[in-house]
């Protein structure tokens, strides 16, 4: 018996043709300044001519998804320079003296450490031009209304989004584009998602408005938080779609769930972030994989039924919505060079540590791609893989 049930599986892998993805998604986690690995990872993609037909995002992932699919291919890296440019511009330094920065990137040592706390304690009191502005020190205690119970005025980042994205091509331009909030009264996650409604600039930033520090965003009579607060990432949006389809998956996290015991009180900080908005990717890749088994086990078992059964019984027909055959490939890239920057890794927005979080991206996702396997769906048995593109 264990015989013949071999040659069946051993029959389906080599007579299982090879498929192309359906869907080549990105997902984008949040994570602030450390944002710009993702924009290195979407640059290697674009040199490698891999087009995401889906971009899926939280927080500054949703900001990444809106300048890449808010844009035409030939100007999206352009639109994600200059967004990057510009939000790592500090406000007291004239943007003309900003390449004198560049000798600044073979700091190393006590020297860096420094520069970095420099930067992050400069990100808090100044802020960081085209992106937020601290209030008057009275505004936050005297102010009335969701829309401005926070530390910094986020109006400067709506005049960036507004310039830099196109959202008629966003919603028109044939990428579906997913950005997650979460309803401040509910306390409800929530996805805006441009297959169901027309997106403009307050879903992204709703995605992104970070309490205490950005204030709510009101949409339709509702007011919104970051995503971050209750899932950061946004992996299971892709994998509960229906139609299901056979996917390429691009999972792009900023945070490590593995990490250090921490022995002091800033390391405690770090990691408090890194298990907090590590959302905990691995896990939900572990159960979709599970479920994925099963769903595919459920279809073998109805093409065993006779097609009169599987036509009229409710019960066949309630497994046949369940079951499924698709298969899905996730290439999990996950930010572990440069994002040891400390607990302040996320608001340090300087142009030093921009340019390693985009370089290391692309490193990244070029390593990745050496593997050219992996960018092809699974076959036999197995319908569901993940690759660990940045394991030790």
């Amino acid at each position: 018996m264990a015989t013949r049930k071999n040659a069946v599986v051993a029959k389906r892998k080599s007579s299982t043709p090879k498929t192309k993805p359906e869907t080549i998604a990105l997902v984008l986690q949040g994570g602030g300044a450390l944002g710009a690995y993702q924009a290195g990872v979407y640059q290697g993609l674009h040199e490698a001519g891999i087009v995401p037909n889906w971009l899926a995002g939280i927080s500054i992932g949703a900001f990444n998804t809106a300048l890449i699919a808010g844009n035409a291919p030939e100007k999206r890296l352009d639109a994600l320079r200059e967004f990057w440019g510009t939000v790592s511009q500090p406000y007291w330094l004239p943007a003309t003296t900003l390449g004198q920065e560049a000798h600044l990137e073979g700091l190393d040592g006590d020297a860096r450490n420094w520069l970095d706390a420099w930067e992050a304690w400069r990100a808090l009191v100044e802020g960081q031009r085209g992106f937020y502005l601290p209030r008057m020190w009275f505004d936050p205690f005297f102010s009335h209304g969701p829309g401005a119970a926070s530390w910094y005025d986020t109006r400067p980042m709506l005049q960036t989004l507004e310039r830099l994205v196109d959202f008629d091509r966003l919603n028109d331009g044939g990428i579906r584009v997913s950005v997650g909030a979460v309803d401040v009264a509910s306390g409800n996650f929530e996805y805006f998602d441009n297959a169901h409604m027309r997106l403009d600039a307050r879903h992204v930033m709703a995605s992104g408005a970070l309490p205490p520090a950005f204030p709510a965003v009101e949409i339709d009579g509702r007011w919104y938080w970051d995503g971050g607060l209750v899932s950061n990432t946004p992996l299971s949006q892709i994998f509960a779609a229906q139609p299901r389809r056979d996917s390429l998956v691009f999972q792009v996290d900023l945070w490590s769930a593995r990490g250090d015991v921490p022995d002091n009180l800033l390391d405690v900080a770090e990691r408090e972030k890194e298990i907090q908005y590590s959302s905990r990717t691995r896990t939900i890749t572990d159960a979709q994989r599970i479920v994925q088994h099963y769903r595919r086990l459920l279809r073998e078992l109805l093409e065993e039924l006779p097609a009169g059964v599987r036509e009229t019984n409710p019960w066949a027909q309630r497994a046949a919505e369940l079951a499924c055959d698709r298969r899905y490939s996730v290439i999990h890239l996950i930010y572990r060079d440069r994002a040891r920057l400390g607990h302040f890794k996320d608001y340090q927005f300087g142009r030093v540590a921009m340019r390693e979080h985009w370089q290391s991206g692309l490193a990244d996702v070029s390593r990745a791609l050496a593997h050219p396997e992996w960018l092809e769906l699974p076959q036999g048995e197995n319908s569901f893989v993940t690759h660990d593109a940045t394991a030790p």
